[in-house]
């Protein structure tokens, strides 16, 4: 029998990639093989970003966060940031957690 929150996790993976792939990104797709001990992020296709998806009752900003970090520096990504779902509420309108750090260093190319 099939995990109901692996099932979960896939659905929300899947729809934050489709959303990025008619949004700007359009080689944005899931990568296959996460959670493994060198994962490099839930989805491809975003330049210089490695970007983990969740889809959780709880929030756990830090340990969202930290997993995304780390995906960063296996995918030798320049950036590493948490898609978390927000309950009833569309993809678009997600949060994207990143830390202060980065988010200066990307605001600052602009």
């Amino acid at each position: 029998m099939t995990n109901p929150q692996k099932i979960k996790g896939s659905a929300w993976e899947r729809a934050v990639a489709d959303w990025l792939s008619e949004n700007g990104f359009p080689m944005a797709d899931r990568r296959y093989g996460a959670g493994h001990t060198q994962d490099k992020g839930d989805i491809i296709g975003v330049p210089n970003f490695a970007l983990e998806c969740k889809d959780h009752a709880s929030i756990n900003l830090a340990q969202f966060l930290d997993e995304a970090i780390i995906e960063a520096v296996h995918a030798k990504a320049r950036f590493g940031a948490a898609i978390i779902k927000r309950r009833r509420k569309p993809v678009d309108q997600s949060y994207v957690v990143m830390s202060l750090a980065q988010w200066a260093e990307l605001i600052r190319e602009k």
